[in-house]
């Protein structure tokens, strides 16, 4: 089977959330640190990044931040924490394309992305994952 490819997708520390988007014609850089994810931004081409607000190694949207003041284009989704507005008003300060909360359906998650994306009115295939450790 031939996967056309749509999008190149960073997440970042997602710990197994990103397995419901394996059905969109994305391919999947899956990384837990914002440093190795910061590292990858250099040599990677990415469409869009898909983040936790609150990483191991860059707490209080950190990486977030560094993201949008040096890459303020590219389409960022951020997980906060369900029931806290102060990182969803922050999330939103910095111009993010979507805030989801932490207990955001995969269903729901999955549409947000393709949304995001532009992808749809796109046939639900798998997609290809690349996973870093």
């Amino acid at each position: 089977m031939l996967v056309l490819v749509q999008a190149t997708v960073l997440t970042v520390g997602l710990n197994g959330k990103s397995e419901s988007l394996q059905e969109l014609p994305i391919r999947l850089i899956n990384m837990q640190s914002g440093l190795e994810a910061a590292r990858s931004l250099k040599t990677e081409k990415v469409d869009s990044v898909i983040s936790n607000w609150d990483l191991d190694d860059m707490a209080d949207g950190l990486f977030i931040k560094r993201l949008k003041a040096v890459k303020p284009e590219i389409p960022t989704i951020v997980f906060v924490s369900a029931g806290d507005e102060a990182q969803e008003i922050a999330a939103r300060s910095l111009g993010v394309s979507a805030v989801l909360t932490s207990d955001t359906n995969d269903e729901h998650f999955k549409e947000t992305v393709a949304n995001i994306l532009g992808l749809k009115g796109i046939a639900t295939i798998k997609a290809i994952s690349s996973v870093r450790r």
